[in-house]
C-alpha cells in the first residue's frame, strides 16, 4: 500500500534540497512543515528562486509573490573550494557540511567532494583562516535553472544518512558513557547495567549497503585525491602553510574539535568517518538552528 502524502511532504518535494537554512529553519524537512502549518511563507528559499515560488504557490493555490529579501537573493549556484595551502585541518567546515561533501583529517588539508557539494556556504563562516571561496559554477543560470530534480534528490538522501549516522553516534557515545558510569561504580553494581549498555552500543551498530559503499568509496577516492596531492606540494616546498603557529583562538578550535572526537571514540580517518564530524555533543558551527 504506497502511504499518502501530507501536505508537508508534498512541499518538501518542491525544494531544492540545499539544506542551507537561508530559509530560518535548520534545513528544508523543517521549513516545509513550517509552510504547512502555516507559520512560515512559502517565499523565503532562495535556492528555488521564483521558480520554487510558483511552484509552492500552485500547490498551495496562493499568488506568486516575490522572494523575501531578508532570506537572500537568488543567485548562480556556487561551489565551495578549499585552498589546500591555507587549510589547517580543524574540520570546522566538516562539522559544518550538512551533506557530508568534506573529507580531510585533523590537522590535514581538507577537499570538497565537487559533486556532493549543495553551495549552501554554512561551510564558509567557521573556517578560522578564511580558505573557502565559493565561486560560482551555473553562469547565468539561477534557482531551479542551476539546480535539478535528480540532483535535488540525491542532497535529501545524503542529509537524511547524515542525520541517522549522527543518531548512531550519539546513542554510541551515550552507550560509552553509561559503561563508564558502570564500570565507576562498585562490582555489584556495575554488573547489571553493563550488559545493557553493551547490547545498546551494538544495536545502533550502522549496516552496511549499497549506497553506503559506494559513498564511501567516492570520499576514499578524494582523500586519495588530496594526499597525493599534498605529496606533490611537499615535495616542491609548498606545503600547508598555516599550521604552526596559528593563533591562541584557532588553536583553541582545534584542540576542542579532537577532544569531541576523542570522547566520541571517533578516528580521524575521513572514509571510516562518512566525512564529517559533526556529531551531537560538539557544538557545531554556526547554530543551525538560526536564519542566515
Amino acid at each position: 500500500m504506497t502511504a499518502v502524502k501530507t501536505l508537508a511532504d508534498r512541499i518538501e518535494d518542491l525544494l531544492p534540497q540545499t539544506q542551507c537554512t537561508k530559509c530560518g529553519y535548520p534545513a528544508c524537512r523543517p521549513y516545509a512543515e513550517a509552510v504547512a502549518n502555516g507559520d512560515a511563507n512559502y517565499n523565503q528559499c532562495p535556492p528555488g528562486g521564483a521558480e520554487g515560488i510558483a511552484r509552492l504557490a500552485a500547490l498551495l493555490g496562493k499568488p506568486v509573490i516575490p522572494l523575501n529579501s531578508a532570506n537572500g537573493v537568488e543567485r548562480p549556484r556556487p561551489l565551495a573550494v578549499i585552498d589546500e595551502q591555507l587549510c589547517i585541518g580543524c574540520t570546522l567546515c566538516m562539522q559544518a557540511c550538512p551533506v557530508d561533501a568534506i573529507v580531510g583529517a585533523p590537522k590535514q588539508m581538507h577537499t570538497v567532494i565537487a559533486e556532493l557539494c549543495t553551495g549552501c556556504d554554512l561551510c564558509v563562516p567557521p573556517c578560522p583562516v578564511d580558505c573557502i571561496a565559493t565561486p560560482s559554477v551555473t553562469g547565468d543560470a539561477t534557482g531551479w535553472a542551476a539546480w535539478s530534480p535528480s540532483q535535488a534528490d540525491a542532497a535529501r538522501k545524503r542529509h537524511d544518512r547524515r542525520g541517522a549516522r549522527l543518531a548512531r553516534e550519539r546513542d554510541a557515545a551515550e552507550a560509552r558513557a553509561a559503561a563508564r558510569r558502570a564500570a565507576s561504580a562498585t562490582p555489584a553494581q556495575a554488573a547489571a547495567p553493563s550488559a545493557p549498555a553493551t547490547t545498546s552500543a551494538a544495536a545502533v551498530a550502522p549496516t552496511a549497503d549499497d549506497a553506503e559503499a559506494k559513498k564511501r568509496a567516492i570520499i576514499q577516492a578524494a582523500l586519495e585525491r588530496a594526499r597525493q596531492k599534498k605529496e606533490e606540494m611537499a615535495a616542491k616546498g609548498q606545503g600547508p602553510m598555516n599550521t604552526d603557529n596559528v593563533s591562541a583562538d584557532v588553536q583553541a578550535q582545534i584542540d576542542a574539535a579532537e577532544a569531541r572526537r576523542r570522547r566520541l571514540g571517533v578516528t580521524g580517518n575521513g572514509g571510516d568517518r562518512n566525512s564529517n564530524d559533526n556529531t551531537p555533543g560538539a557544538e557545531p558551527s554556526p547554530d543551525p538552528s538560526k536564519p542566515r
